[in-house]
């Protein structure tokens, strides 16, 4: 389909390709996931938790990020101008590790043999939309969250005209594809000209 080739070809690579993260089925890319998720779920600009990530990627274990100090991670922050929650991000990530390591050392395949959903949320800062940022990503590696389109992106296929249901829209694209398709729908959503450029090509 036209629409989705040119939304692809526009708008299709994940956050996690955007924060440099090689995504796998493995503890230390799940874990540089669930940090960019809780990043991206502040009222703040996409870029800037991006940029933010990338700067916490020397911290990128659960063990990594608990050695580092209160201040470090403050500081790593701050380099990526995510100044309005630096420090209770800081915390919250701190405190995130130490759960992770503490319950599934440090290893976040512990939690897909339950409900993925809900143990996410006991992650500090994990509300509903870092959570739907997760699993929006993960669904490129773990395949039983298939297809994963969550109202933001249903909100961007209204925009452009595709279909707005889940296993409809999901149809459209190969499944390899779906975590591209997702993300690139939600940048559609927040972003009018992206909408009108898709749609006019």
């Amino acid at each position: 389909m036209d629409t989705v080739r040119a939304l692809l070809d526009k708008a299709g690579t994940t956050y996690a390709e955007q924060a440099g993260i090689t995504l796998a089925d493995k503890p230390a890319p799940l874990y540089r996931l669930l940090v960019l998720s809780t990043l991206l779920s502040t009222r703040i600009k996409a870029d800037i938790a991006v940029d933010a990530a990338k700067e916490l990627k020397r911290y990128g274990t659960p063990r990594k990020m608990v050695d580092a100090s209160w201040q470090d991670r403050v500081d790593a922050l701050g380099r990526a101008h995510y100044v309005r929650y630096d420090e209770s991000t800081a915390t919250a990530l701190g405190d995130g590790a130490q759960l992770l390591l503490d319950e599934h050392r440090g290893d976040l395949r512990g939690i897909r043999d339950g409900d993925v959903r809900a143990e996410l949320r006991r992650f500090p800062r994990m509300g509903p939309v870092g959570v739907d940022i997760f699993c929006r990503e993960a669904q490129a590696v773990w395949p039983e969250l298939r297809p994963y389109l969550d109202r933001k992106t249903l909100d961007g296929a209204r925009k452009i005209g595709l279909p707005t249901e889940p296993d409809k829209l999901a149809g459209l694209t190969a499944r390899k594809d779906l975590p591209r398709l997702a993300a690139a729908l939600v940048r559609v959503s927040l972003d009018r000209k992206l909408a009108d450029a898709v749609r006019a090509a």
